[in-house]
C-alpha cells in the first residue's frame, strides 16, 4: 500500500502518491516547474518522483483540467483552496526526550487553538496549566478547514494542520514544549466525515464514499476499502509519530459503520509505537460499545455521566436531556458504579443503546461537566456558571476532580469563566446563509426559541464577533474558582492518582431525589467515598468521621448526620472503616 501524499526521499526529491480511481490521468504541478505526469499503478493509484525540497508548493491536475490540493497535504499555507506544501517534519530538532505518561495520571484540559491565538498562544498557557495540576491538553481538531475560524469539525484536509494556527514547525514546538512541562498532548481527529467546502474527492475518487449510506454530512465514507482505511490510519500515525502527540480523541465513531476499521486502527497504532512509550486512544461513541474498550482503546467520553449531572444541576430536560429526566440521580449512581447509564436499555426513541460496562475500570471513562459540544451546541453557548447556583457547581466539581474516572475540563472551567462558547464558522455566500439558518432552525423545537423572533437572537456563526465573544478571559469569572481547582487537583495528585490502578467500584447508594453516596476500592485497599447532594435542601446522610475527609465543599464543616444543600464531601477510609 502506498503512503498517501508527498514524502521527501532526500533533500532534493519527493515521492507523490494520489489515489484517484476515477481519473484518466494525474500530474503534479510544482511551482516554476513543468508538470510531471504520475504513473498509474494498481487499484487506482498514481505515483511518481519529482525534484523538489521542503517548502515547495504544488497542486495535482486531474485529467488535464481539475486542479486540486493534495488530499493528504501536510500544509496549506494559503488555505483550503491554495497550493499544498512539501513539509519536512522529520527535520524538527526535538528538545525534550519523552515517553509519555500513564493514562491514570491524565487530567485533561480541552482547548480551542484558534481562540488562544494559535500554537504560540497555547504554548504561553502551558506553564500555568502544568502548575495547576493539568497533565494533558486536548486540542480540538487541527485539520485544515475553510476560512479562518471554525471549531475544526468542518475540516477537509485532515493531514494539514490549520494554516491560521501556525506552521507545522510551530506545532512541533508546541508539543515539544508541552512535554518539557510534563504535559501530554492529545489531538481530536475527525474520521467520520469531511466538511462542506473544499473537499474534491467525489470528483476523482468517488469510491471513497458509499451512496447507499447517508449521514448528516452526506454520503458515508466507505471504510470497506483498504485505500480509505489506510488514508485515516496513516493520518493517525502522522499525529502520533511525526508530531509525537500522546494520543487521539476520535470524534463520533458511531458514524463509522465498520467497527473492524477502528480495531485495525488501534492495532496499527499499537504496533507502530515503540516499547515503553505511552500512547492513548479515546473514543466519542453514542453507541456505548464497551467492547471497543477491550480492543485497543483506552477510554470513552462518558456523555451519560455528563447528561445526568447536567439535568441535576440545571433542571433542563429538552433535546437529548429527555433521556435523563426521570430519576437522574439513579442514572448518575449507575454511571459512577458501572460506567455507562445506557447498557442496552431503550433510549427516548425506543432504540436499545449500549453494552454492559460494569466490568471495566473507572479509568476507562472520561467524565466532564462541560466540553465544546455541551456548551457550544447551546443556542447562546452558556456555561454552567450561568445555568446553576455556584455552590452546586462547586459540589459537582468536587465529584469530577476526585472521582476515579479521568476528568476532562473545558477551557475556562478552571477560572469559573462566565463567557459563552458559541458555534462559529467562516463560510461565505450561500453556504454561510445555509449554516446560519440551519443553526437557528435546529432550535425551533426548544421552548425558548419557538418564536421565530427569538431565534433571530441566536448569534450568526459566521460573524467575527461570535468568535471573539467565545474567547475565555480573566474577567467575567467566579472569584476563588482557580483556587478551588488548585486545591482539588492537588488532592487528586496526592491521594487518588497513585492508587487508581486496580481500583474498582463498590457501588452507589441514592438518598432522595438529588443525593448519593458512591464508593470505590482503590488499588492500595483504601476506600474512596464521595457524598454528593445537589438539592437546595439538606439531606440526612451518615457521613464518615471528620478526620477522614479530604474535601468538603460546604462553607461550614458538616455535621456527621446530614449533607448540606449543594455540597460534596470526599473521604478516604482505611479498609476496616468502609462504612461509617
Amino acid at each position: 500500500m502506498h503512503r498517501h501524499g508527498a514524502h521527501l526521499l532526500d533533500a532534493t526529491s519527493a515521492r507523490f502518491a494520489l489515489w484517484a480511481p476515477d481519473a484518466r490521468s494525474v500530474s503534479v504541478e510544482l511551482e516554476q516547474q513543468p508538470a510531471i505526469e504520475l504513473l498509474p499503478d494498481d487499484d487506482g493509484w498514481y505515483t511518481g518522483v519529482a525534484q523538489c525540497q521542503a517548502g515547495d508548493r504544488y497542486h495535482y491536475r486531474i485529467d488535464g483540467e481539475l486542479q486540486v490540493a493534495d488530499p493528504a497535504s501536510r500544509y496549506q499555507p494559503e488555505g483550503v483552496k491554495g497550493p499544498s506544501q512539501v513539509v519536512d517534519v522529520a527535520g524538527y530538532h526535538w528538545q525534550h526526550p519523552w515517553q509519555g505518561r500513564p493514562w491514570h495520571e491524565a487530567v485533561i484540559q480541552e482547548l480551542h487553538v484558534g481562540l488562544l491565538d494559535g500554537y504560540a498562544g497555547v504554548a504561553r498557557q502551558l506553564p500555568r496549566l502544568a502548575e495547576l495540576g493539568i497533565s494533558a491538553v486536548e486540542l480540538m481538531p487541527l485539520g485544515q478547514f475553510p476560512g479562518e475560524r471554525n471549531w475544526g469539525y468542518d475540516g477537509v484536509l485532515p493531514y494539514a494542520p490549520q494554516n491560521t494556527y501556525g506552521s507545522p514547525e510551530q506545532l512541533c514546538a508546541l508539543v515539544d514544549q508541552a512535554h518539557g512541562e510534563g504535559l501530554m498532548v492529545l489531538v481530536d481527529v475527525v474520521y467520520n466525515h469531511f466538511g462542506p467546502d473544499g473537499n474534491y474527492l467525489h470528483q476523482y475518487a468517488s469510491p471513497f464514499f458509499r451512496e447507499d449510506r447517508q449521514t448528516p454530512w452526506g454520503a458515508a465514507i466507505d471504510f470497506r476499502r483498504p485505500q480509505v482505511r489506510e488514508y485515516f490510519i496513516q493520518n493517525a500515525l502522522m499525529w502520533l509519530c511525526d508530531y509525537r502527540c500522546d494520543g487521539l480523541r476520535l470524534d463520533a465513531v458511531h458514524a463509522i459503520d465498520q467497527p473492524d476499521f477502528l480495531i485495525e486502527l488501534a492495532q496499527r497504532v499499537r504496533a507502530a509505537v515503540e516499547p515503553g512509550r505511552h500512547v492513548w486512544l479515546v473514543l466519542e461513541n453514542e453507541h456505548n460499545q464497551a467492547g471497543l474498550l477491550e480492543q485497543g482503546f483506552d477510554a470513552q467520553w462518558n456523555d451519560d455521566g455528563h447528561n445526568a449531572l447536567h439535568v441535576l444541576l440545571t433542571g433542563e430536560t429538552e433535546g437529548y436531556y429527555a433521556d435523563y429526566q426521570k430519576r437522574p440521580i439513579d442514572q448518575l449512581a449507575r454511571c459512577l458504579s458501572e460506567g455507562f447509564v445506557f447498557q442496552g436499555q431503550a433510549n427516548r426513541h425506543g432504540t436499545p443503546r449500549g453494552e454492559p460496562s460494569g466490568h471495566l475500570e473507572p479509568s476507562a471513562f472520561v467524565l466532564f461537566l462541560q466540553n465544546h459540544d455541551q456548551v457550544g451546541n447551546r443556542a447562546l453557548g452558556e456555561r454552567l456558571t450561568r445555568l446553576c447556583p455556584p455552590p452546586a457547581l462547586r459540589a459537582a466539581t468536587g465529584l469530577l476532580l476526585l472521582a476515579p474516572m479521568i476528568p476532562l475540563l473545558f477551557m475556562g472551567d478552571d477560572d469559573g469563566s462566565c463567557r459563552p462558547f458559541l458555534f462559529f464558522t467562516d463560510f461565505h455566500d450561500q453556504l454561510a446563509d445555509a449554516v446560519r439558518e440551519g443553526r437557528r432552525g435546529e432550535f425551533a423545537h426548544f421552548t425558548a426559541f419557538a418564536d421565530p423572533e427569538q431565534r433571530e437572537h441566536i448569534p450568526d456563526p459566521n460573524a467575527e464577533q461570535t468568535f471573539e465573544s467565545s474567547r475565555p478571559q480573566n474577567k467575567e469569572v467566579i472569584a476563588g474558582w482557580h483556587g478551588l481547582y488548585q486545591q482539588l487537583l492537588e488532592l487528586r495528585r496526592r491521594h487518588v492518582i497513585p492508587h487508581l490502578p486496580g481500583s474498582r467500584s463498590l457501588g452507589a447508594e441514592v438518598h432522595g431525589d438529588k443525593a448519593l453516596t458512591a464508593r470505590w476500592r482503590l488499588g492500595d485497599g483504601n476506600t474512596l467515598r464521595i457524598d454528593l447532594n445537589l438539592a437546595p435542601t439538606a439531606q440526612a446522610v451518615e457521613l464518615p468521621a471528620a478526620a477522614t475527609r479530604l474535601f468538603d465543599s460546604s462553607d461550614t464543616r458538616h455535621p456527621d448526620t446530614q449533607m448540606a444543600a449543594y455540597s460534596c464531601v470526599v473521604s478516604l477510609l482505611p479498609p476496616d472503616q468502609e462504612r461509617p
